[in-house]
């Protein structure tokens, strides 16, 4: 989601900058796809308009949570991730047994980019303790297996970029070079596990400047081929629009990830913080394990049941669709409510934002780590149980 509404807690601010780049090599040609190991998860893949369970052929609808913290914290200089604040080295597990508990079958990770990849002095280091990349993909990887032996399928995001010791975290409007580097890696690592989906790129954006002017819209054609320019800022930093990157578009990412020889369904969000979907049928690349995700929240455009029919409901007659993100103002205001009898009625599925302890965030799902609800909290986690009670 934008970030701009909520403060993330910062444990420590610290200088200490290490870690150089880690780039996987590029496979050429491609290796065949491994047979993938049973994780004890399903194992979605597309049919259709369906997701379904490989080992069964039967319907997987993705309901669940994002687990926010590996796209901030191993920026902020306080760790990797709130697991190494969790207490003891069985934190992963814990963590992945609370949210088991809500009854949930898929959890998204939103990942920091150049803590995967140790560019720009990611992950930071404290006093005590030199963090690297490697440190920072191994982390992942505990948790990922931690959550798949509770059973539920995982969603790896590519979130966020550094912002070193700021309180808050921003995103960049589109991939840039350095995005397929992070994709051939994670494609390369997680290609044999099939209870893992990617998710392509969080949120992309057209840029306005301070005084509101548009300076970079970003086309649909862009967003499949890239070749436009987007500003360096992230959206938590003003820009004129001056100083720009070359934007890698959505076929070069899953180009990136096929020729790592991962075949798992890869997440396409749309324009306007993927909250835009009006033309992905016209402008997905050319893939038959393509996902549409939309973020669902009350204060975006699509927030309307009556746009809901017009652009999610010919999409999911013709691919999967998955709410990637689900949350609002006000979460128990109704709107949460609509959307997940809306979403329901068309077996679209969703991922509440946020599993995370932020008190200042009105969409925070718990207060402690290990599933005390908030009251948000509350009414996701009825649903969720609600959701898995279901034949």
């Amino acid at each position: 989601m934008r970030h701009a509404r909520w403060i993330v807690p910062v444990a420590a601010v610290v200088v200490l900058l290490t870690g150089g780049a880690i780039y996987a090599e590029r496979r050429d040609p491609a290796p065949e796809p491994a047979a993938g190991v049973d994780t004890g998860a399903a194992q979605p893949v597309v049919e259709g308009n369906r997701l379904v369970d490989a080992r069964s052929g039967s319907r997987f609808i993705p309901r669940g949570v994002n687990w926010s913290s590996f796209e901030y914290a191993c920026a902020q200089g306080w760790g990797m991730s709130s697991l190494d604040t969790a207490g003891g080295g069985g934190a992963p597990d814990a963590e992945a047994a609370a949210i088991a508990k809500w009854g949930g079958n898929t959890v998204r990770l939103p990942l920091n980019q150049d803590c995967w990849l140790g560019t720009r002095g990611a992950p930071v280091s404290d006093q005590f303790e030199e963090r690297t990349a490697l440190d920072y993909r191994a982390s992942v990887q505990e948790f990922v297996t931690a959550l798949n032996r509770q059973g539920m399928v995982v969603v790896l995001d590519l979130h966020s970029r550094k912002r070193i010791g700021q309180p808050e975290f921003g995103n960049t409007a589109m991939p840039d070079s350095e995005s397929l580097s992070f994709w051939r890696s994670i494609a390369g690592e997680y290609r044999d596990n099939p209870s893992v989906m990617f998710d392509a790129f969080n949120e992309p954006y057209s840029r306005y400047d301070a005084v509101d002017n548009l300076v970079f819209d970003l086309t649909w054609e862009c967003w499949r081929d890239g070749g436009c320019s987007a500003p360096v800022e992230d959206d938590q930093t003003a820009t004129a629009g001056q100083v720009t990157y070359p934007v890698h578009g959505m076929a070069d990412v899953v180009g990136e990830i096929r020729d790592a020889g991962a075949a798992q369904p890869v997440l396409l969000g749309g324009l306007d913080y993927a909250n835009d979907l009006s033309r992905w049928l016209e402008f997905a690349p050319e893939d038959d394990q393509l996902v549409a995700s939309f973020h669902s929240y009350d204060f975006k455009k699509c927030s309307t049941a009556k746009c809901w029919d017009a652009v999610l409901a010919p999409i999911a007659d013709r691919v999967p669709v998955l709410t990637g993100e689900l949350g609002a103002d006000d979460p128990t205001g109704g709107y949460v409510t609509r959307y997940l009898t809306w979403a329901d009625s068309h077996d679209i599925g969703s991922l509440f934002w946020v599993w995370a302890d932020h008190p200042t965030d009105p969409m925070a799902l718990v207060r402690t780590g290990l599933g005390t609800p908030t009251a948000y909290g509350v009414l996701a986690r009825d649903y969720l149980s609600s959701a898995a009670a279901r034949p």
